[in-house]
């Protein structure tokens, strides 16, 4: 932009998590003027932040550090670590992108049985072969002939749909159901209620855990698309199917972040500022001011800037919208009904630390406790945090440090109660009971005990059931916690309720994750691609000459373009998808594999 021939134009980017952060990012490299209000008094991030655990630093050591839950950057992600590429890190080549350090094995814990180590990365040497081993033919996982076949077929069928296909129809239906759970054939000796294995393993599992879905909720499109981006990323011997941080989030990505915004790039941040109601003229069609406070009952204060990048939750933006802002795009309802209750796109997914006086790696990656009633998933950091040593936080005791999200708080636990109807010392213990009981070795000896367990943390969004709004329609009328901060999650459908990053508003445009992305997931990923796109309306809707912001789409596999070719073309006809070819399918395909082949030999 050319700031000498035009006056500054104002941006105000009203929150402060990945997404508010993004828009400023890009907006402020462009030249805009960017003030960011966050509703956080002291952390960004967002649900991405770590926190200090209050009262636990000793002796001159900072406060032990915790989390909303631990952090998972998949191989796929384009939108966002592009961004940790341009935040400056000490001496870092990419800056905060060189803080990410890849895992090698998920370990798949079970009741009763020993845990299962799996390959995330393509092979690279004889200890990851001897694990591929090892996962076919020592796993004791009760999968059958007929179930691999089946799993096979549904992946198998996703990657050869057309776009148009998953889009309009996948779209619509439920991931639990297109996997055919229900079949007889799988259930034979197994009684109604009971999870078999092919639930366990291939239908919940990474999806339940690793990418914040419910499965029995989620749709095709979405599930499918992030599993296979998984499973596509092992395949690649040059991917790194996961990556982690290598020390506490604010620590390594966040803070230098937020340093980087507001030194370098100019941005005004604004802390403890919860937006309250918008201005919206139904006439000229525009946002004339909004308005934010520190907290209840506190006095309002007036933002005027030229747009306005609304990049709060989707629970905290429908209230906002008024009847002016409806007079103007009916469509923005959708966003109110989106949030309501009924249609279950609000979850829980928080996250428990534990400390442990010893460090115990379990695994050089992410634990997914298939069994567990509460659907945890952890990490063992400290062996991904060598620059940090625990020991340097809280009293100096702490060598360990296991994080745990707990993803279903609506399933009765061992102690027979919805962790949202436990008290806080009740979710700790029954979590800490359901990992112990997951992670046990052949001998029976189980690698956590209640010696090492020093202390917790529970994330502060789950507080005591006092003034509790209206709760999600999965919750007990009994619950006694509250979260301020619940996730969104993708449910079949409801792409049509999803808006746009852009809008009927001129000035008005939608960075979170409740929008339509490429990436269709709530996630870091799929909040600064949101972004993206509401920085990409302003600089058309400004007539600005800056760049416009990449976005990239999900990696589909070239060898199959042609089978996605002849399906595109079935779906044109109104016709099912089909394994069998044309022949003029078949003679492309053949060409197309052998093209890939020759080119993959050079």
């Amino acid at each position: 932009m050319d700031s000498t021939s035009s006056p500054v134009i104002r941006v105000a980017v009203l929150g402060g998590g990945v997404a508010g952060m993004s828009a400023a990012h890009e907006l402020a490299e462009r030249g805009f003027s960017v003030d960011v209000y966050e509703r956080q008094p002291h952390y960004v991030g967002g649900k991405a932040r770590s926190v200090d655990v209050p009262h636990t630093g000793t002796e001159g050591r900072p406060d032990l550090p915790g989390e909303h839950g631990f952090r998972f950057f998949p191989g796929f992600y384009k939108h966002v670590t592009d961004t940790m590429k341009r935040i400056p890190y000490g001496t870092n080549p990419q800056g905060v992108f060189d803080n990410l350090v890849a895992s090698e094995r998920v370990l798949l814990a079970r009741f009763g049985k020993p845990p299962l180590p799996a390959l995330v990365n393509f092979p690279k040497n004889l200890a990851d072969l001897e694990t591929i081993f090892q996962d076919l033919t020592g796993a004791d996982t009760g999968l059958n002939a007929s179930d691999i076949k089946l799993f096979a077929g549904s992946l198998w069928q996703i990657l050869t749909s057309s776009y148009e296909r998953r889009q309009q129809v996948y779209e619509r239906q439920s991931w639990w159901q297109f996997m055919q759970t229900d079949e007889q054939g799988h259930r034979d000796g197994y009684p109604d209620g009971a999870v078999t294995p092919y639930e366990t393993y291939c239908v919940g599992g990474l999806t339940h855990s690793l990418v914040a879905a419910q499965p029995k909720l989620m749709s095709i499109k979405t599930g499918g698309d992030i599993l296979l981006q998984l499973l596509l990323l092992t395949a690649n011997p040059e991917a790194h199917t996961d990556r982690i941080l290598n020390g506490p989030t604010n620590e390594v990505w966040l803070n230098p972040w937020l340093a980087h915004l507001t030194g370098k790039l100019g941005v005004r941040y604004h802390h403890h500022r919860y937006v309250t109601r918008f201005d919206c003229d139904p006439y000229t069609r525009r946002i004339t001011a909004a308005y934010v406070r520190p907290d209840v009952g506190d006095a309002e204060e007036k933002i005027e800037a030229d747009y306005y990048v609304a990049a709060m939750p989707v629970e905290r933006m429908a209230p906002l919208i008024s009847p002016d802002m409806l007079k103007v795009d009916e469509t923005l309802g959708f966003i109110k009904i989106l949030a309501a209750p009924e249609t279950q796109a609000l979850n829980w997914m928080n996250g428990i630390q534990f400390y442990l006086n010893v460090d115990v790696p379990l695994a050089p990656g992410h634990i997914i406790c298939l069994d567990s009633p509460w659907a945890l998933t952890g990490i063992s950091q400290a062996q991904f945090w060598p620059q940090h040593p625990l020991s340097g936080y809280g009293d100096g005791q702490v060598k360990g440090l296991i994080s745990v999200d707990v993803s279903n708080w609506f399933e009765k636990g061992l102690n027979g109660k919805l962790a949202s109807d436990c008290t806080l010392p009740e979710v700790v213990e029954e979590v800490w009971a359901q990992l112990k009981k997951s992670l046990v070795q052949a001998s029976g000896e189980c690698l956590l005990t209640d010696a090492m367990r020093v202390g917790y943390y529970v994330d502060s969004d789950i507080e005591p059931d006092t003034h509790r709004p209206t709760p999600p329609p999965v919750q007990s009328p009994f619950a006694t916690m509250h979260n301020t901060e619940p996730l969104l999650v993708n449910t079949a459908n409801s792409w049509s309720l999803r808006p746009a990053s852009f809008c009927g508003i001129e000035n008005l445009f939608l960075a979170s994750d409740y929008v339509r992305t490429n990436t269709d997931l709530a996630t870091m990923e799929g909040a600064n691609e949101a972004a993206r796109r509401a920085v990409n309306g302003i600089i058309a809707a400004s007539g600005s000459s800056a760049p416009l912001c990449k976005i990239w789409p999900l990696h589909e596999p070239d060898v199959l373009a042609v089978l996605r070719w002849e399906d595109r073309r079935r779906f044109a006809k109104g016709l099912p998808w089909t394994d069998k070819l044309s022949w003029l399918g078949q003679v492309l395909h053949e060409a197309n594999h052998l093209y890939h082949k020759i080119r993959g030999f050079r």
